[in-house]
């Protein structure tokens, strides 16, 4: 399988490192380095995450880093990486939602 990012989970990473940034440009980058690997275990283990609650379709599926859901959905050949959130963040109000984006 391969991954592919979508461009909103493109700019919630940017958005991640620059928010550490401006305390630790260092830990900024360390830190969406390994958000990253994680995202490259899927390659092996797709069904690794748990479904998103809120998107109630099997394909939907989510990975925890630290404070962060790397939500994704899994296709016939690809894994689509669709966004990185924080987990504080409430998706039942969030439009539109993430799983619909592409």
């Amino acid at each position: 399988m391969r991954i592919n990012w979508t461009e909103p989970a493109i700019l919630d990473l940017e958005s991640i490192r620059d928010y550490i940034a401006r305390d630790a440009e260092y830990y900024a980058t360390q830190f969406v380095k390994k958000i990253i690997e994680a995202v490259e275990n899927l390659k092996k283990f797709p069904m690794i995450g748990r479904p998103v609650p809120e998107a109630e379709q099997e394909n939907i599926k989510e990975l925890l880093f630290h404070n962060y859901r790397i939500i994704y959905r899994i296709e016939e050949e690809r894994i689509l990486i669709l966004s990185v959130i924080h987990g504080a963040r409430d998706l039942t109000h969030k439009e539109p939602k993430p799983w619909n984006i592409i």
